[in-house]
């Protein structure tokens, strides 16, 4: 069976962005735990801000669907207006 250089470029290329998907969506799901394990209204609202950053990029590069990320917005912004 034969191995083309493209075919051998390419599943090097699909090593490299598995790696940084894994690690982008783990940074995400890590920052978004953040926030809703937090139960004081001030540092909730700095960790918010960053997730809400987080999940933007996200979606605009593709990591997500645009419904996804609109949904863990929500859920955050959610248990960040339940803090008092």
């Amino acid at each position: 069976m034969d191995r083309h250089p493209q075919q051998i470029k390419r599943e090097r290329q699909d090593v490299k962005r598995r790696a940084k998907n894994i690690s982008d969506m783990s940074r995400l799901r890590t920052q978004i735990k953040r926030v809703l394990e937090s139960t004081e209204k001030d540092k909730a609202q700095a960790e918010y801000t960053i997730a809400v950053s987080y999940i933007d990029k996200a979606a605009s590069k593709g990591l997500l669907h645009k419904n996804t990320a609109g949904r863990r917005k929500s859920k955050i912004t959610r248990h960040l207006n339940s803090l008092n």
